[in-house]
């Protein structure tokens, strides 16, 4: 069975198109909602998508990392509220973890925004190639790992912020894959933040992470 957690504070607003596009899983699925204390619809879209709701103290780090402990599915998605899957990822998903080589390895999507500007694009080349270059997918790009694998490198850490990027270095680059297929994420943050502030602004406390600042000092800065 194949769990997807999602860690949500107030994403009513964006959560039932990501719940619609998880629910074309084929095959045995569980829908894992880890939330930080919504007071909006999220409860109610999670019970109608027939999703389980847990409570976690609040932070994407723990709460990733409460939903994985609920979870009971021998590999797990994890994922972000306001980010779809793009057409054919139960293709790639299911084709990957019936692959016995998988076990021990972890998949994720192709970063996209749901924006059809030029700076959308110029920021997907830029992921792809932090991608491709780095081994750098952020959490943004979903996370598919069996449970065997998650456990073995410890699982998320409770931060507030960089969860993503701590988990990823646990991963040894050579059992990460791009799958063939999209994770389509709301650009809501660069409109509103700008499309170089933005990104300048990941930079800086991807940064501040790599040289030691604790992450609740970089969650402080990053607002």
């Amino acid at each position: 069975m194949l769990s997807i957690v999602i860690p949500t504070l107030n994403d009513g607003h964006r959560l039932s198109p990501t719940l619609e596009r998880i629910n074309a899983f084929e095959g045995a699925k569980e829908i894992i909602i880890s939330d930080g204390g919504s007071d909006d619809t999220t409860f109610a879209i999670t019970a109608k998508a027939g999703g389980k709701f847990y409570m976690s103290p609040k932070g994407r780090g723990a709460q990733l990392a409460t939903g994985a402990s609920a979870a009971v599915g021998g590999w797990v998605l994890f994922l972000h509220a306001d980010t779809k899957l793009g057409p054919g990822w139960t293709v790639a998903a299911n084709r990957f973890m019936k692959n016995p080589d998988n076990q021990f390895r972890a998949g994720y999507f192709t970063f996209a925004l749901d924006d059809t500007s030029e700076l959308a694009r110029k920021l997907e080349r830029m992921v792809q190639w932090r991608c491709q270059n780095l081994s750098l997918p952020y959490g943004d790009q979903g996370l598919l790992i069996s449970r065997a694998m998650y456990d073995q490198i410890g699982g998320y850490n409770p931060i507030p912020l960089m969860e993503d990027v701590d988990i990823i270095q646990r991963i040894p680059k050579h059992r990460l894959e791009n799958l063939p297929a999209l994770a389509i994420t709301s650009a809501d943050r660069f409109k509103k933040d700008g499309y170089i502030l933005r990104p300048l602004r990941n930079l800086f406390c991807l940064g501040l992470f790599y040289i030691g600042v604790p992450p609740r000092i970089i969650a402080d800065l990053y607002g």
